[in-house]
């Protein structure tokens, strides 16, 4: 699981450098409060999450936190980024815009 995470990451991480993400600036493994974002996007207050498989509520009390510093957060699941990366994409993208 964790090669597929690091793919999926990877994944993701090349893209943000080129900034194809809607001309964006991304940090990777952002520390914010006690947590570390996979990707933020300051510019746009968006935290972007890959997650496994599985539910926690540790995700939810991090999602309540963040959002209480302003953050929305955005989860792609691992298998999407790894299937369907341009679906991903979008999803940012529009995450973005809204």
């Amino acid at each position: 699981m964790f090669l597929a995470a690091s793919c999926c990451v990877l994944a993701i991480t090349a893209s943000i450098r080129r900034r194809a993400i809607a001309g964006s600036r991304w940090r990777r493994q952002h520390p914010i409060g006690v947590y570390i974002a996979d990707f933020a996007c300051l510019t746009h207050e968006l935290i972007v999450e890959v997650d496994g498989a599985g539910h926690s509520e540790e995700r939810d009390v991090r999602d309540r936190f963040l959002a209480l510093e302003g953050f929305r957060v955005v989860r792609v699941k691992a298998w999407m980024v790894e299937r369907h990366i341009s679906v991903v994409l979008e999803v940012i993208r529009a995450a973005l815009t809204d």
